[in-house]
């Protein structure tokens, strides 16, 4: 089993000048500890509007700088918002391959849509639309990573010509691909379309293994691969905070994780926000449940070690630990990550790679049937070559015939002086 750690870059109020550049600071130094202590992925979430539980609207940028204070992690989208509206899939396209060559082919691509009336509504997008919104969008934006040149499309979604989108990634055909998954039903998705599922929902080992059966039971079944290739895996998230005595890794993490949750629900199920002013973390202090849940990263490192081999044993391919959630400290988070990449880490370490094998071998069949239904690629034929306005101008007889600049000439000033 491998692990990652995951961004929403939580920021309760009050804010004070400084809070922003800090978080983001010290979370570069988070990622940079992690990527020395040998944990397998850091993982960054696109959000917008979502004051307090979310601050990071611009993932490409924050993974880029992570990709240069690092050399092994896995750096995951996690997710990109794929509907058009908020990210146009050739951009998309040119920033995953960008971050790919630049961190040296260590890109994991997830995707997803938002269900949040905030982000949703701000953008323009129809909830009702946004699955294949996402779903063209994931399809096409695969294509344009391998395609030179892109055929070109015309969806209900949006409409491009054909063009050869710069650069290519360094994976290929391309990073792989993940959606992220709240319940059952979206996990089954991932599992047909050959995506590794991320899971944001906070479950038991009993329940996991459900979801892992079904997964990989959906997945050799139904499989049709919505990218170029196949990517199964099945990660779920935890809270994480660790300490040699546990009532103090509760002290420390229990409450911010359990702001997480409470922040979630409120701007996705149960909150009425009022933007700029309405004071989220107030309102978790005067309603905060009186029970905490337990999560399988917050404890002494035996217990969470006992937790994770359950998850282990029931069949997770990887756990991410939301480390950064509500108040918690620099400084508490770096030192649970050197125990937990001391003490309990090592053990799954020497595990993996035998259970990938034994993974791999049994999944094989199921893959190459999967990579059989791939679709061959358009052919792209009669296209015709792009004038440049000025020339186009020129051939309609509504100007004259541009000419070429000549040793000496300033191009940039005979391109601008046409405006």
């Amino acid at each position: 089993m491998q692990f990652g750690i995951f961004y929403e870059h939580q920021l309760p109020r009050p804010w004070a000048e400084d809070s922003e550049h800090r978080l983001l600071k010290e979370a570069l130094d988070q990622v940079e500890l992690a990527d020395r202590l040998g944990i397998d992925y850091a993982w960054e979430v696109e959000h917008h509007f979502l004051e307090e539980y979310s601050h990071s609207s611009a993932p490409e940028v924050f993974l880029a700088a992570c990709s240069q204070r690092t050399r092994q992690i896995r750096l995951g989208h996690g997710i990109v918002l794929m509907p058009s509206n908020f990210n146009h899939p050739a951009r998309i396209a040119e920033r995953i391959a960008t971050l790919d060559l630049i961190s040296d082919g260590r890109v994991e691509w997830g995707t997803g849509s938002s269900s949040s009336r905030s982000e949703l509504e701000g953008f323009g997008i129809d909830p009702e639309q946004k699955h294949l919104m996402w779903e063209e969008s994931v399809r096409e934006a695969a294509k344009m990573m391998v395609m030179e040149p892109y055929a070109g499309f015309d969806g209900a979604s949006f409409s491009m010509p054909p063009r050869n989108v710069v650069p290519k990634p360094l994976q290929k055909p391309h990073p792989p691909l993940w959606l992220a998954c709240s319940n059952r039903d979206t996990i089954k998705i991932a599992a047909r379309y050959g995506m590794g599922a991320l899971t944001f929902a906070f479950i038991d080992p009993d329940s996991a293994a459900h979801w892992v059966e079904e997964y990989y039971e959906t997945f050799e079944r139904e499989c049709n691969p919505i990218g170029r290739a196949v990517n199964p895996n099945l990660a779920i998230v935890a809270g994480f905070m660790l300490h040699e005595d546990g009532a103090e890794a509760e002290r420390r993490g229990a409450r911010n994780f359990q702001f997480f949750g409470y922040a979630l629900s409120h701007f996705y199920i149960t909150g009425s926000h009022l933007p700029g002013e309405f004071d989220l973390w107030q309102d978790f202090q005067s309603n905060m449940p009186e029970k905490y849940e337990p999560s399988a990263g917050i404890g002494t490192p035996s217990q969470v070690a006992q937790n994770l081999e359950a998850l282990e044993n029931a069949g997770v391919d990887q756990v991410v630990f939301v480390q950064q959630a509500g108040n918690n400290r620099h400084e508490h988070i770096c030192e649970s990550l050197e125990l937990f990449a001391d003490q309990v880490m090592p053990a799954f370490k020497d595990r993996h790679d035998d259970r990938q094998k034994r993974k791999l071998e049994k999944l094989e069949p199921a893959i190459e049937r999967a990579m059989l239904r791939v679709p061959d690629l358009p052919q792209v034929a009669g296209l015709k070559p792009m004038d440049a306005y000025p020339l186009m101008a020129a051939k309609a007889g509504q100007a004259e015939q541009p000419e070429r600049p000549t040793e000496g000439d300033n191009i940039v000033t005979a391109i601008s002086g046409r405006g």
